[in-house]
């Protein structure tokens, strides 16, 4: 399985990553990680970095927290892969341009039948790759793109019909963990992973609300580090599992959660 983990705030801030811990943190260990991506968010535009290959010695991580990017949502993949070679095309997340804004996926899971599934084939975008998860990522874009073009500006709530119908469908194809965001607000779906003990059961996603200062030492131990910031900030984090020992809720099978500069919308 995949490694998921999803940073929203109020405030711009930085946040780097030692990817190797982070793998370790989620349960990967001395199992080959087989890629990595990394989207900061700059607006309706983002920043995307990915390899097909270890984190742990990337020269290019290095790289992006000597230029300290400031960012209020960042959204991280780390690949095990169970389908597709271990290339680019099949490293997430995986992006496209919708009505002049990025929207950016990021998935946790196998999902089998997908390319003979009626409503994920076909439509609008097409994969570069051969991961069930970019046949995924290309049926949310289709659609999200069809409601954005129909819809100047669609509602928070026209946004989260969509990616619930979306997310139900997706659930009866096995493990459908995912992050999604279109720039303004994220969006992250809790379902089931393979758990410590080796079943897949939920929960498949968790999450944590601060609303205080940020501590740039709390998630040192889970290889992330979030920079501080001028003022009281407000974050969340939505990851495969809790990083640290605080409060992390695990969201329910089946709960979509949506947020927004660093709080629940």
């Amino acid at each position: 399985m995949c490694e998921l983990f999803g940073v929203s705030s109020r405030l711009p801030t930085v946040v780097s990553f030692s990817l190797g811990r982070f793998a370790e943190r989620g349960g990967l260990g001395g199992r080959t990680v087989d890629g990595w991506g990394l989207a900061y968010y700059e607006g309706r535009d983002l920043r995307l970095y990915r390899e097909p290959e270890p984190a742990r010695d990337s020269a290019w991580l290095a790289f992006i927290q000597s230029r300290n990017i400031p960012s209020s949502l960042v959204i991280s993949h780390i690949r095990h892969a169970t389908r597709g070679t271990v290339s680019l095309q099949n490293t997430q997340p995986f992006v496209r341009e919708i009505c002049g804004r990025m929207h950016c996926f990021a998935h946790n899971g196998k999902l089998a039948g997908i390319d003979n599934n009626l409503p994920f084939a076909g439509g609008a975008f097409t994969p570069m790759g051969e991961t069930d998860s970019e046949v995924a990522a290309c049926a949310l874009f289709g659609r999200m793109a069809e409601l954005w073009r129909t819809n100047a500006a669609p509602t928070p709530v026209q946004r989260l019909a969509v990616v619930t119908r979306f997310a139900a469908e997706l659930r009866t194809m096995g493990p459908a963990n995912f992050l999604y965001s279109d720039g303004e607000q994220m969006f992250g779906h809790g379902h089931r992973r393979t758990q410590s003990d080796g079943t897949v059961a939920p929960p498949g996603l968790w999450v944590l609300h601060r609303e205080c200062a940020v501590d740039p030492a709390a998630l040192d131990a889970s290889g992330i580090r979030i920079g501080t910031s001028n003022g009281q900030q407000e974050v969340v984090f939505l990851a495969s599992v809790p990083l640290t020992d605080e409060p992390w809720r695990a969201l329910e099978e089946g709960e979509v959660v949506v947020i927004r500069s660093g709080d629940k919308a």
